[in-house]
């Protein structure tokens, strides 16, 4: 089972950031009675992803490294018309795994539409809101621009016992969707177009995944969020850099009504990830239109497709950890949060061979109905995972690329005439290939070993530069092997100069199923979920949804350091 406490984890040993320093100051000047009370508000219409992971771990971390703190897990399902359970749950699992729990303190905002609807009637009845007969485009209109101030709505000057009436009237149901919305009567000139007379409640008749239908008008973001903030008692309401133009809205919606506390907004950098897009509507679009399996296709960002494609959780919040908490953008590399992978990967993964694409190997001087085993370690720097025994016989499985008829300077692997060494095994040298007659491709190669050199090394002590990893073809089974690279192939994808359709901007190359690789036979019984390091390879997955014992699906999650691919390149 994972655990997303492991080594590297962020907890109350990462180093302190100006949130937490703020935080700290506040905790020691005695504010909020000392309280730290925290919470992480999705809303559910999507899957979470590697970006939400920055605000999981410093909204639940913070409230684990204070005394006393807690963290609230609240749903800002405010907008039917996108949201759905399937989405609640899937957030849920991904928190889960992460490692972090909420207790008894999963909320909803659903949970204080009566409290919320209240309150703006308050604000009707002491003129601070109005309802306003506009619609939507006209509200556009009327706002203004960021260089040209707003200007009154007809309807601004509505009396405010009119617009109860009309606003009781629209919750009763009475009128259309788009007929009428609550406005807060706030200043139309502002040069914050945030404050220019905010929407407040809108008509959606459709039914809400925890209410049903017994709402009609939904609250807005914007309000429902900092109310909802002070029912819970939040502190310190923390929020990525988008929202600090709200916080004056913030701050007058709660100045303005009489709710229990007013908890402090503060701003983060989000996290930007090269080669990835985080934005909902392009991933939905992504499953909606068909590019990628569904939101947890290990290709995708979200939670749920890291962790199918074998990303561990503690690898995860450490990965948040070192990139820390600033007010400037973090525009990340994917080689940083590759890297923290593989450390982690590396530590854990229990090691297996597979031959991704084989080319058959004869051992001609070997007996043919012989077989034997050799120990190999699960993991070389940690006896705690044990051994296993390893099948060889005549005829071996190794992979295509491992061979050249006519290699260039620094290709240590098989040629002919050259002599390499079998992982765990022998010295074998190459004599010959079979050809296909009609394509002329290779389809065994054939080679003779050295019956001295058993478990890797020769009698007389000598040297060969080349080791090769392989699996005995008696012994192997068959299994497909899922290769994923970015889903785009430039770092900034989201940049309005690549604003091409979207199917124009994938990465053609981002998937390449192979059939018919070969692995040892251990790995028939590999468990969904299960991580391995496949030497020479890379680390992989059992696929959790397609893969099944004795018919294996595996997910590259991340490659190794491939000095010879570096080397070819140079030379190319």
């Amino acid at each position: 089972m994972d655990d997303p406490r492991a080594s590297g984890a962020c907890d109350a040993a990462a180093p302190r950031d100006f949130i937490r320093q703020r935080i700290a100051e506040d905790v020691a000047a005695g504010r909020n009675d000392g309280r730290v009370v925290t919470r992480f508000p999705p809303e559910p219409n999507g899957h979470l992803h590697i970006g939400h992971a920055k605000s999981v771990c410093l909204n639940f971390g913070v409230a684990e490294e204070f005394t006393g703190g807690r963290c609230f897990m609240r749903f800002d399902d405010t907008n039917p018309s996108r949201e759905s359970m399937d989405y609640v749950k899937a957030i849920l699992d991904d928190v889960h795994w992460l490692g972090f729990d909420w207790g008894d303190r999963l909320t909803h905002a659903s949970d204080y539409f009566g409290q919320l609807y209240d309150y703006a009637e308050s604000l009707i009845v002491n003129g601070k809101a109005y309802v306003d007969s506009l619609s939507a485009d006209q509200i556009r209109e009327y706002r203004g621009t960021l260089t040209e101030p707003g200007r009154d709505s007809p309807y601004r000057g509505r009396a405010a016992d009119e617009s109860l009436e009309l606003f009781r009237r629209m919750r009763a149901g009475e009128f259309a969707e788009g007929e009428h919305v609550l406005r807060a009567r706030i200043d139309m000139a502002s040069p914050n177009v945030n404050m220019r007379d905010p929407v407040m409640y809108r008509i959606l008749k459709q039914p809400h995944q925890m209410t049903g239908e017994a709402w009609c008008v939904y609250p807005m973001y914007d309000f429902a969020h900092c109310v909802s903030d002070a029912l819970e008692g939040i502190t310190h309401s923390l929020c990525t850099l988008e929202f600090e133009d709200h916080r004056p809205l913030y701050d007058w919606f709660l100045d303005n009504l009489d709710v229990p506390c007013h908890p402090q907004q503060i701003e983060f950098a989000r996290l930007s990830l090269s080669h990835t897009v985080m934005s909902k509507r392009i991933l939905n679009a992504l499953v909606s239109e068909g590019h990628v399996s569904g939101w947890d296709d290990p290709r995708m960002p979200t939670l749920s497709g890291m962790r199918r494609r074998g990303y561990t959780p503690a690898a995860i919040r450490d990965f948040c950890a070192r990139i820390g908490v600033g007010k400037s953008g973090n525009n990340v590399e994917l080689a940083l949060l590759e890297s923290v992978l593989r450390e982690h990967l590396d530590r854990e993964a229990p090691r297996a061979l597979a031959v991704l694409d084989p080319v058959k190997l004869i051992i001609d001087s070997y007996p043919e109905q012989d077989e034997e085993f050799f120990e190999a370690a699960n993991h070389p720097a940690d006896p705690a995972q044990g051994t296993r025994r390893v099948a060889f016989s005549r005829e071996l499985w190794i992979e295509r690329a491992d061979f050249m008829e006519e290699p260039p300077r620094k290709f240590f692997r098989l040629s002919p005439g050259r002599e390499v060494r079998l992982r765990f095994a022998y010295y074998v040298t190459c004599t010959h290939v079979d050809r296909d007659p009609h394509s002329g491709e290779i389809v065994a190669i054939h080679a003779r070993h050295d019956p001295d050199s058993r478990g890797g090394g020769s009698a007389d002590g000598r040297k060969v530069k080349g080791t090769l990893h392989w699996v005995s073809a008696r012994h192997a089974i068959d299994a497909q092997v899922r290769l994923y690279e970015t889903l785009f192939d430039v770092a900034d994808p989201g940049a309005a100069r690549h604003a091409a359709p979207l199917a124009q901007r994938l990465n053609a190359r981002s998937l390449q199923v192979l059939h018919g690789c070969k692995l040892e036979a251990a790995l028939a019984q590999a468990q969904p979920g299960a991580r391995y390091q496949f030497e020479r390879q890379g680390y992989f997955c059992a696929d959790a949804r397609d893969s099944r014992p004795g018919r294996p699906v595996f997910n590259r999650t991340v490659g190794l350091r491939d000095s010879w691919a570096k080397t070819a390149a140079k030379q190319d």
